[in-house]
Formats: C-alpha cells, structure tokens, sequence
C-alpha cells in the first residue's frame, strides 16, 4: 500500500493481473487444517471462503478462487433450470466440490474425501498453477528444490510462450 493508503497501480495490477506461482509446504495441523500463503490470500482478495475441487485427471485438489469459479457458473446459470443433462453435470461437480472458510489465520480445512482422494496425510504442497492453487502429496511431485527444464520447456511450447 502507499502511503496514503490506496494501492498503487504497481500493486493492484500485481494483486489482479498476477497469477499464482511457486510452492508452498505446509504441514496439516491436529484438526487437518492448513495455511493458504499470505501473498496468495490477497491475490483472492482475502475471501471468506474458497471453492474447493477433486482434480479431474489427477490426484489432486484444486483451490478455486472465487471470481474463477463464479465466472463460469454464472455461464451456467444462463441455461434451463431443468436441463436434465446439464443438472447430472451440475451435481457431479457439486458433489466433488466444497467451499470451506477461511479462518482469520489463512487455515482453511477441506473434507476427509478430499484429503483422501489427493492422499494428504501429513503434509500439503501448494503448487501456484496461475488460475488456481493445487494441492498434492509433496511424494508424488519432484523435489521441490529441483527444477524440470524438460517439463517447463514442453509446459511453455504448449502454452504458446
């Protein structure tokens, strides 16, 4: 912030232009919560609560920020209330999806199924994937002090850097 309290414009596009990047280990609590990074939390404008979904190619999870999430239901709003195709859609995402707090600390704590299904016993790593936050078992993922030029040089070709 500036000194006269508003953001400059350096910090507000940082805050909604950016994405989300790096990686975060945390390690879940006695009541299986864990702390979204500061940095990220702003970038979600500090919400109350986040959507939060079972990957559907991975074993992961994936923070959704609002505005991310309420974008495309609203698109989905726009259709017939009782389509009965899109309502089977509607209520597998449902049902694979929650929205947990979070606490004034950052914590959020996201149900048994979904700690299950991405295999988080212990420890969370976060990984910044620009659009959202996904959560994995640090074990599936390479080291995190190592950098995999082959998957970032095949990652960038396909996103058209």
């Amino acid at each position: 912030m500036s000194k006269e309290g508003t953001q400059s414009v350096a910090e507000s596009t940082r805050v909604a232009g950016s994405g989300f990047v790096g990686r975060y280990d945390h390690n879940l609590d006695p009541k299986k919560r864990f702390t979204i990074p500061r940095e990220w939390r702003a970038m979600m404008g500090d919400p109350e609560f986040v959507y939060v979904m079972a990957d559907p190619t991975e074993r992961c999870v994936n923070i959704i920020p609002a505005i991310e999430m309420e974008s495309r239901l609203a698109k989905l709003r726009e259709k017939a209330l009782f389509d009965p195709a899109l309502n089977q859609v509607l209520q597998t995402i449902g049902s694979n999806s929650e929205m947990p707090p979070v606490d004034g600390q950052g914590r959020i704590r996201i149900s048994d199924k979904l700690l299950q299904f991405a295999n988080l016993t212990t420890t969370v790593a976060m990984l910044g994937a620009v659009r959202m936050i996904k959560l994995w078992d640090p074990a599936a993922l390479a080291p995190a002090d190592k950098v995999d030029q082959t998957a970032l040089r095949e990652a960038l070709a396909v996103a058209g850097f």
